[in-house]
């Protein structure tokens, strides 16, 4: 893990900290890395049956894309549940703004405490820039709201949020690290394998936004060009012979 991105097991949770205080945690490179490596390490530390997704301080959750980043982010490649399937449920906490990008993470997120000043915006078409990934916000809240959000590029006010199905728990100030927490105290007690299929299920069951899709093919084409297959089989050509592949 990167100082940008840190991860901490506390009893079967992981807690996921974005760790930029001082850039209103923008997402910049090291941030997208850090958050791929975040869900796979939480796809391979079975003790951790729970992640939270947070951030550090509480001014912003995200303030969104980093100004100074030299290309614009691929949230096909570090978005949870789109770059990295994840089978354990995730939390978004989140206090102060959550701008942009920041709002397809807590999308993308299973369940999601908010402070009651939380604002959530997406500025993107008054910028002239848009990934497109936000799409699938329509799929989960009500389609005219999340219209409302992408086209507008309005704030909504955490109570609205809450009231329309973006957030499952309101928080007060300081307090939404604790009340995620919570919430990962029970599910980690839960049956993991049932959770586990549930989450698939519901996956399968929601529309995915045309760049969501373009995700989830983006994930499985990476993971056959990482695999050990991948470089038997580019050596095997080089070497002139047959390949012996292991399903790896």
């Amino acid at each position: 893990m990167s100082h940008a991105v840190t991860y901490e097991s506390r009893d079967g949770i992981a807690v996921i900290t974005i760790n930029r205080p001082d850039r209103l945690n923008a997402i910049g490179p090291e941030v997208e890395a850090g958050l791929a490596a975040a869900w796979m390490r939480l796809n391979d530390t079975p003790e951790d049956r729970v992640g939270i997704l947070t951030a550090a301080g509480t001014r912003a959750f995200s303030s969104g894309r980093d100004r100074d980043a030299q290309s614009p982010p691929d949230y096909r490649s570090f978005t949870p549940n789109v770059g990295v399937a994840l089978d354990k449920p995730l939390i978004a906490a989140v206090s102060g703004w959550c701008v942009g990008g920041a709002l397809v993470l807590v999308a993308m997120c299973d369940l999601c405490v908010a402070t009651r000043d939380a604002r959530f915006t997406y500025p993107e078409p008054k910028m002239g820039f848009a990934g497109g990934m936000i799409a699938s916000l329509a799929a989960r809240i009500p389609h005219k709201v999340a219209m409302e959000i992408m086209l507008l590029g309005e704030v909504l006010e955490a109570q609205r949020a809450y009231d329309v199905g973006l957030v499952n728990r309101l928080a007060e100030p300081g307090q939404h690290l604790e009340e995620a927490m919570k919430l990962a105290r029970r599910l980690a007690d839960n049956a993991p394998l049932v959770m586990a299929m549930l989450k698939r299920f519901a996956a399968a069951t929601v529309p995915a936004s045309p760049v969501e899709q373009a995700g989830l093919a983006w994930r499985e084409t990476e993971r056959v060009f990482r695999s050990a297959d991948y470089q038997e089989g580019v050596s095997s050509f080089r070497d002139k012979r047959d390949p012996r592949f292991s399903g790896r």
